[in-house]
């Protein structure tokens, strides 16, 4: 029976995560049922890993980092959109903590992460900076447009954009998002893929079937909508345990980002192992962009009906912790290789982002 388990435990977990939130949802859960709902988010999380691998090995690069970055991300936008409008009064800044948070853990946390792993490994992660480098670029202009710039912009007063304003962060959002998908997957693929092979690849183990493929996505699918709606189910638990340790209420938004970044940072520092850096940096810069560039739209559409305020734009630290992660970033594309060095020091920018996310 252990052994059966063991065997299809792929296939199980996603379903009673998927039983779990319905028995669940609408509920506020008490301590004992808060716990039991946090293990069957874990069990979501290394199911939906395990899965968006086979889905990966079968479409092959850069596809297969593509499908886990935007399949979380919308399954990601559908839960800021629930919370939105079901959060009240807090729901103004609401999106704005929880995409800068995505953006700091996936362009510090699993960027530096995956260096790190890589460069102990290998002594030196190498990766294709013509690729990398333009997926840097574009997670700087989007956030640039929909994060920083409405701190600055004077039509309405106060971190928001105005109507106009918002629709054209929105379609620029959707245009600047369209384009590079077109360029990953169609014009210059080459420049996303892994610039040295490795015989690591064999723990990857046969290709798979057509049918195993189709059967993985949906069970990816569902992985994921149970590790978004465990996750809100959870949320008040979180909410109530961070408001007792006396936190700012915009932790509660990199608490739940943590979370549902979770399987891409795993699938990201196995491919690091495996001496495939590229493939995780792809993962990085690609949920940071799609975090920003689906989102935006997303919420400008529910702001027709949401009252009150969407404040967008970041406040000082935020825009200096931006600016530094950018900065920094691009002196570790460009030479296309990096150290532990370079690990370290997005490990510690990301550090400083959750010190004071928690001690503003």
């Amino acid at each position: 029976m252990v052994g059966l388990l063991s065997r299809y435990w792929s296939v199980v977990v996603p379903l009673l995560a998927a039983v779990v939130l319905a028995v669940s949802w609408g509920r506020e859960p008490g301590p004992v049922a808060a716990a039991l709902i946090g293990v069957a988010l874990i069990g979501a999380v290394l199911s939906a890993v395990s899965h968006a691998e086979v889905v990966a090995h079968r479409v092959g690069e850069p596809f297969g980092s593509l499908i886990l970055a935007v399949a979380v991300t919308i399954i990601e936008v559908g839960l800021i959109v629930t919370l939105m409008l079901s959060s009240g009064d807090k729901a103004a800044s609401y999106a704005r903590d929880t995409v800068f948070a995505a953006v700091m853990i996936t362009c510090n946390g699993i960027f530096g992460l995956s260096l790190l792993v890589g460069a102990v490994r290998r002594r030196v992660a190498v990766f294709n900076a013509e690729g990398t480098g333009g997926a840097l670029a574009t997670v700087a202009t989007l956030a640039t447009l929909s994060l920083v710039l409405p701190t600055f912009t004077t039509t309405e007063p106060g971190p928001v954009f105005s109507g106009a304003q918002l629709a054209f962060a929105a379609v620029a959002s959707l245009v600047l998002y369209g384009v590079f998908v077109m360029v990953q997957t169609v014009r210059h693929p080459d420049d996303f893929m892994p610039v040295e092979e490795t015989g690591d690849d064999d723990e990857l183990g046969h290709m798979p079937t057509k049918k195993q493929a189709l059967l993985s996505l949906g069970l990816l699918l569902v992985a994921l909508i149970g590790v978004v709606g465990l996750a809100k189910t959870v949320s008040p638990s979180i909410e109530s345990g961070i408001a007792a340790a006396g936190l700012p209420a915009s932790a509660v938004g990199v608490v739940i980002a943590l979370l549902v970044l979770l399987p891409e940072t795993i699938a990201a520092v196995r491919a690091a192992r495996g001496g495939r850096v590229q493939i995780s940096l792809n993962l990085a810069l690609g949920s940071a962009m799609a975090s920003i560039g689906l989102t935006i739209p997303a919420i400008a559409l529910a702001s027709i009906f949401i009252e009150g305020p969407l404040m967008l734009g970041l406040g000082a630290t935020q825009m200096v912790l931006l600016a530094l992660t950018v900065v920094v970033g691009a002196l570790t594309v460009v030479p296309g290789r990096a150290t532990l060095l370079q690990g370290c020091v997005h490990l510690v920018l990301f550090s400083g982002f959750l010190f004071l996310a928690v001690s503003p």
